[in-house]
């Protein structure tokens, strides 16, 4: 394994210098030794409308060479308190979604069997469900903290089972996540099925809505997520389509009515004091990325992880 040091600092090194692994850190061949390891998964032929999230990862990379190690919030350098790096991609296969899944959930347990939290960049939705098949291996399952514009909670997609509006569906019918202990945050828009949102409580999951989210307030919501996950082990998903699309327009199905990016980074460090196991960043699509906002709002999103992760070791 290389040597882990300190992202090379822009006072010395210009940014667009020596890029390709996020906020330039050290790149890794495995975990071992590691508190964490980023990783790619450049995947998106699951996606329903727009395609090109598989550029995602590279463009979150790019644009973190912005990113420096302190977070001036939660008081830590992240690179002092934690070992990590940045592993590349996994070997996605474009047009096979199975394959995928094989690659990306052992390239996940070979991050998790090092005893180092993965962190993956992503491409579509559907990659989060091979991501909690490694996580359930060694953990059992997890609960689930969902941030999305959906539920991604469909039973078929063009008549597909695997696709990124299914991937929750999956997941509980594999017995990953425990839905008891389990909620996703944000959903809005327009639906065919009106009872779309209520087909998470009927899977025991705990769904709230954008506008309950605005009518209940953040303190309530955090409460509520805190005493809805307890001390179990939690995965956490944020789909950038989370973020209205005037501060996130990158993404495949962006819907509108949706959460600023302060707001976003708020309620991700909101929830710091969760046993996290897990996080990935998905629906990332460069293509429509105005000025790159939506990348650098994905990359500070992993920054706010990786910090709180440093808070934790810290204390």
């Amino acid at each position: 394994m290389a040597e882990v040091k300190q992202p090379a600092s822009a006072l010395s090194s210009p940014r667009f210098c020596n890029m390709g692994t996020f906020m330039r850190m050290t790149k890794v061949d495995s975990a071992k030794g590691l508190d964490f390891a980023i990783a790619g998964a450049p995947f998106d032929t699951a996606s329903s409308f727009r395609s090109g999230s598989r550029f995602g990862p590279n463009a979150i990379r790019n644009i973190s060479a912005m990113m420096k190690p302190n977070n001036v919030i939660l008081q830590v350098n992240i690179m002092e308190n934690l070992k990590g790096g940045d592993i590349g991609d996994f070997n996605v296969t474009p047009g096979y979604i199975h394959p995928t899944y094989d690659a990306i959930e052992a390239g996940v347990a070979g991050i998790l069997e090092e005893n180092a939290v993965p962190i993956v960049l992503g491409g579509d939705h559907s990659i989060t469900l091979a991501e909690l098949r490694a996580v359930a291996k060694k953990y059992g399952p997890v609960a689930l903290v969902h941030f999305d514009s959906h539920s991604d909670l469909c039973d078929e997609v063009f008549g597909q089972k695997y696709n990124h509006g299914t991937p929750f569906r999956r997941a509980i019918e594999e017995g990953l996540i425990n839905p008891a202990h389990s909620i996703q945050i944000g959903m809005r828009g327009s639906l065919y099925d009106p009872n779309e949102h209520k087909m998470a409580a009927d899977l025991g999951m705990l769904l709230i809505p954008a506008h309950k989210v605005r009518e209940m307030g953040f303190e309530a919501l955090i409460r509520t997520a805190m005493e809805r996950v307890g001390d179990k082990p939690v995965f956490l998903t944020f789909d950038i389509d989370f973020v209205d699309p005037a501060y996130a327009p990158g993404t495949g199905t962006p819907e509108v009515a949706g959460f600023t990016s302060y707001e976003s980074l708020s309620l991700v460090r909101a929830i710091k004091d969760m046993n996290f196991v897990g996080f990935d960043i998905v629906e990332v699509l460069p293509a429509y990325d105005s000025g790159e906002v939506t990348a650098y709002l994905a990359a500070n999103i992993v920054f706010e992880y990786l910090s709180i992760l440093a808070a934790k070791k810290k204390d």
